[in-house]
């Protein structure tokens, strides 16, 4: 691990990897090394994965398609993603991302300042380095975003049961 100020090179499968909400998240750039600045990661969203609609009041979320098909919700539009798609999410817009096919998504997220990434951390299941998968989502872990993402500045929109 690197500080701030100081160069960061993380090789492949390096980096902190998690399961959240049924996604694998490797962290590339923390608020630690970037001195707050933004925070990088790698996302693996199997079919069916992404994180439920949600609203940040506080930074900034780009998404960029390394591999496959996603598709990205911001309001009520839906957008569909492929290798090379770049989105950038304002603050206070609704947004979240679905994998609709059949195949794992790659994508790379960037969300700036840094600082969500202790939340993902709180809430996450930690993944062996290089992992592909992570264990599904259970009632509990939801719960436990839904507890902890207000402390972070996030409003989760659950769909009405």
């Amino acid at each position: 691990m690197s500080i701030a100020g100081q160069p960061t090179i993380k090789e492949p499968g390096e980096g902190r990897t998690i399961g959240v909400v049924g996604d694998v998240y490797r962290f590339l750039a923390t608020g630690e090394e970037t001195d707050g600045k933004y925070t990088l990661f790698e996302a693996l969203v199997p079919p069916g994965g992404g994180p439920p609609p949600h609203i940040h009041s506080r930074e900034v979320e780009a998404f960029f398609m390394l591999e496959g098909e996603l598709a990205i919700y911001l309001g009520e539009k839906r957008h569909a993603a492929n290798a090379g798609t770049f989105a950038n999410v304002p603050i206070g817009m609704l947004h979240y991302f679905r994998n609709e096919s059949k195949k794992p998504v790659r994508l790379l997220i960037t969300l700036a300042p840094a600082g969500l990434e202790k939340m993902f951390f709180e809430v996450g299941q930690p993944v062996a380095p290089g992992a592909t998968s992570a264990p599904p989502p259970t009632p509990e872990i939801l719960a436990r975003l839904m507890a902890i993402a207000p402390k972070y500045g996030i409003e989760i929109k659950l769909p009405p049961h």
